[in-house]
């Protein structure tokens, strides 16, 4: 009656697999179609000096805003709650931010003039991917 279905662990699963693999595709083939190189997982890729003053201004600047937000919004009833100030919109914003500017490193300054379209391309997939998963209840599996 109350709590987790049954069967929720094993479609979270899947859906972090689907969506893992769509990325995965995704990028592979725009990798392949712009022939743009492949970066390493789960580090800092900074175009320059500059790039990486930038981002980590950027991630700064979110960290304290994350941490007011929760602060105000932890004084806050759940109706009054101050929705930009959430932490899922800040990360949302942050990603977004964050790209959109490796994006312009990229076209400034990075030798092959492809990879702020692959950058871009893959913001805007997503972008896209994560409206339509929260839209749809991940096409009907939530």
């Amino acid at each position: 009656m109350y709590g987790i279905e049954s069967t929720f662990w094993l479609r979270l699963i899947f859906m972090i697999v689907i969506i893992l693999l769509f990325f995965y595709i995704f990028e592979l083939v725009m990798r392949k179609w712009l022939k743009v190189e492949k970066k390493k997982r789960f580090s800092h890729n900074h175009v320059n000096d500059k790039h990486s003053k930038i981002d980590w201004s950027i991630r700064i600047i979110f960290i304290a805003f994350i941490i007011l937000g929760s602060i105000l919004n932890a004084n806050r009833d759940d109706t009054e709650r101050l929705w930009f100030l959430e932490p899922w919109y800040l990360l949302f914003g942050l990603i977004i931010l964050s790209e959109a500017v490796r994006a312009l490193m990229e076209w400034k300054y990075a030798d092959n003039k492809n990879a702020y379209i692959f950058t871009l391309s893959q913001l805007v997939f997503g972008i896209i991917l994560v409206i339509s998963i929260l839209r749809t209840n991940f096409f009907g599996m939530f």
